[in-house]
């Protein structure tokens, strides 16, 4: 089979499924992406591709996004039309992610090749992050601004055959419209290399040995320091858990830049201002701020943690949690519903109220002082990922099922196993 993969910034979702596809079945692959210095993935050729055009800085906000959405749409199909006629490659199905606008035009140029668009996150002013803290008003304008957006998932459902869902709170998220055309199906993560470890160590430089599980770690991740995955409330519960633990100790993984919502205006971003708000109610020499590590490091820094948290306001769940559950962390995590659809209360995890610090650090200490009462949570978290969402056994078969369904019979990829 003829595989075209489209995504801005490779490999994206598709990290897993590209990598199983090339080393256990024989298909010619072509990834279409944005990214300048994309990731080597052997038996993958990979063309980079321009948006066609971009959106002055001082371009009107209601149209911004679909403005940058059509020149990279534009681009993206450019290149699929160059592909075609300078090298005859025509897929016999298209897979990517619709967020950018990089499909919309795919149809123009193959009319009757199937496409399978990744539909991540439909904007509204309820049930996400917009306005789901009072301490962030929303504007008069968000309404709009958010409407707005949706514009090029509302474009894109028309030129995909079939969509894809990694939750259903996301899917849920669209409008019902849209259900029919879409499947759920997360994109998958090898629990099979995502094990717990308890002779894991991990160093860190101001340390005079390796910690190991024997240390009293806890351990907060995300990929940057914001308010939409809880860092403000992380932070203020922090001088409670190491006053009554003295000899926790706090490992804290994520850059300092933001990946969705506001910026803080301090000039060491959302870290500085916490660290201004607790000051000398912390004892950092117990607080270590790692940034963003190798992933071997994440993995031996989640199978040393005694206590994992999750924070995160109504949005996309993070790979972190599943990768966590997978390593049997146990895991405690805001309430909130994409997080319930992982995690169940007091059998896989415990959820505590985004919005109360001091009820986060209570479960902290608990699960600190005795481990023992949730030691079941861990094994359970990941029997529970493995069972729904493990790439081999559970995701990838899905994925090639809606897949096959759209191409001819001797086109048909075959299942694992």
């Amino acid at each position: 089979m003829k595989i075209l993969f489209v995504h801005q910034n490779m490999p994206g979702q598709y990290r897993e499924f590209v990598q199983w596809l090339v080393q256990h079945q024989d298909h010619q692959i072509v990834f279409l992406t944005q990214r300048r210095n994309p990731p080597k993935i052997p038996g993958v050729r990979t063309i980079i591709y321009a948006p066609h055009h971009r959106p002055d800085k001082a371009a009107y906000g209601l149209s911004k996004v679909w403005e940058e959405a059509a020149g990279s749409g534009f681009g993206a199909a450019m290149a699929a039309r160059t592909l075609e006629r300078d090298e005859g490659f025509r897929p016999d199905i298209v897979i990517g992610h619709v967020g950018w606008g990089e499909l919309t035009f795919f149809k123009e140029i193959w009319p009757d090749v199937p496409i399978i668009g990744f539909f991540e996150y439909y904007y509204s002013t309820k049930g996400g992050p917009v306005g789901f803290d009072p301490a962030e008003p929303v504007s008069e304008h968000a309404p709009f601004l958010l409407r707005a957006r949706n514009a090029v998932p509302l474009a894109n459902i028309e030129t995909v055959d079939l969509g894809q869902c990694p939750t259903y709170w996301q899917r849920d998220r669209f409008p019902k419209a849209f259900h029919d055309k879409m499947y759920v199906c997360h994109d998958g993560i090898r629990t099979d290399l995502l094990r717990p470890d308890p002779k894991a160590q991990l160093s860190l430089g101001r340390l005079d040995r390796p910690l190991t599980r024997d240390d009293e770690i806890v351990t907060y991740i995300a990929r940057n320091l914001e308010t939409t995955r809880g860092f403000h409330v992380f932070m203020r519960a922090l001088p409670d858990i190491l006053e009554r633990r003295p000899n926790a100790r706090v490992l804290v993984l994520g850059g300092n830049d933001v990946s969705y919502g506001g910026k803080s205006t301090h000039p060491g971003g959302l870290r500085g201002q916490m660290e201004k708000e607790v000051g000398a109610r912390v004892d950092w020499e117990r607080v270590h701020f790692l940034g963003q590590i190798p992933y071997p490091e994440f993995c031996r820094l989640v199978q040393i943690s005694r206590c994992h948290i999750y924070l995160t306001m109504p949005f996309v769940l993070s790979w972190s949690l599943l990768e966590a559950m997978s390593m049997e962390a146990t895991i405690i995590a805001s309430d909130v519903a994409p997080v319930r659809e992982a995690v169940a209360h007091g059998k896989t995890g415990l959820l505590v109220d985004f919005f109360d610090p001091a009820a986060l650090a209570d479960q902290v200490v608990d699960v600190l002082e005795r481990p023992a009462d949730y030691a079941h949570l861990g094994p359970a978290a990941r029997a529970h990922v493995v069972e729904h969402y493990d790439f081999v056994s559970a995701c990838l078969p899905e994925h090639i099922r809606q897949i096959n369904a759209l191409v001819p019979a001797d086109k048909r990829m075959a299942l694992p196993g």
